[in-house]
């Protein structure tokens, strides 16, 4: 397996766990557990700054790969890579913007922008699983 190919894998790994942190801050939050919410939704963002590293190091060892005209779900995969792109690229200011509220305890704010922060950083983590699945696995890139 090339390195490119390992750090896709790595990528999709980071992106499932930033999903996994996501679900757990929010049963925290809602346990009433301000300090482990604050732990994982942290560690959320941490490993999607991580991810952000391998996946520009990854485009930049092997650039980008399209999804082969013929392959099954072509159409599918091109709507899912399509919102993950566009929403992917606010993840960060929502996030960045989440917490920097809930540090400086500005809660009432903080509880208004995760409302928009939560399921769209959910979606982009699993829509970055899936188009790993996708791509190299249904695809066979």
């Amino acid at each position: 397996m090339a390195i490119a190919d390992s750090l896709a894998l790595l990528n999709a790994v980071l992106n499932g766990c930033s999903f996994l942190c996501l679900i757990t801050g929010t049963v925290l939050i809602r346990r009433q557990d301000r300090a482990g919410h604050k732990k994982a939704m942290l560690g959320a963002f941490g490993i999607s700054a991580v991810f952000l590293v391998s996946y520009l190091t990854r485009v930049a060892l092997s650039g980008t790969h399209p999804y082969p005209e013929g392959a099954p779900f072509r159409t599918f995969y091109l709507v899912m890579l399509a919102t993950h792109v566009v929403l992917a690229a606010t993840v960060p200011f929502l996030a960045v913007g989440s917490i920097w509220l809930a540090l400086t305890e500005r809660l009432a704010w903080h509880k208004r922008l995760v409302k928009i922060t939560l399921p769209t950083w959910l979606y982009v983590s699993a829509t970055g699983v899936g188009v790993y699945v996708m791509l190299y696995h249904v695809a066979g890139v």
